[in-house]
Parts: C-alpha cells; structure tokens; sequence
C-alpha cells in the first residue's frame, strides 16, 4: 500500500511539473524609429535568441513611401520584455503585446 501511494505521488508530482513552463513565452512587437543605428537591431535580435526567444517577423513600416519604424515581432521568455524597453530607452524603442486588431466589435 505504501509503495502505491509513493509511486501515485510522484506520478503527481511528475505531472505538475511538467505542465508548468518554467519560461513562459510571450508574444511582442518591438519597433524602433527609421533612424535607430542598424548595430541596435542586430544586438536585439541576438539578445533575443540568446534569452531562448524566436524572432518570427521582421517589419519596414512605410508611411507615404518613405519608411517611418522598423520592427520585429518576437516570441521571448515573459521576463525578458523588460531587458527589451531596457535596451532601447535610448533610441525610443516601443514594445507591445502581439495580439489581433479587429474593427468589428466582434472578435475573430
């Protein structure tokens, strides 16, 4: 009887720890202003792999044919969005959450 109730226990606790994700990914867009240095993208983009985080779209936002932001959307550990505002506070980086604009008031 005890050594089912140890293995049930453990089997549990095997369970539990592994639903929990100990890096919880989120979802961002990270744009930058047209004049932000090229070498200010590039060390975003390798802190961002180095922190576990998947770049998954990269963006030239034009506004009447001259470009006006460039961007990157990413998947990163939840922390790591700070370190990001952190990093670009001197070239007026703006980071949001990636999520879908609707302008219905119905949600797709």
């Amino acid at each position: 009887m005890k050594l089912f109730l140890t293995t049930f226990l453990v089997a549990i606790l095997v369970a539990l720890a592994m639903a929990v994700d100990p890096q919880e990914q989120k979802s961002i867009i990270v744009s930058y202003p047209k004049d932000t240095p090229e070498s200010e993208m590039t060390e975003l983009k390798d802190a961002i792999h180095k922190a576990g985080g998947i770049i998954t779209h990269e963006y030239n936002l034009f506004v009447c044919l001259f470009p006006s932001h460039i961007g990157l959307a990413a998947k990163v550990p939840a922390y790591f969005v700070e370190t990001i505002r952190t990093m670009g506070e001197d070239h007026d980086v703006t980071v949001e959450d990636d999520q879908t604009v609707s302008i219905n008031s119905e949600s797709p």
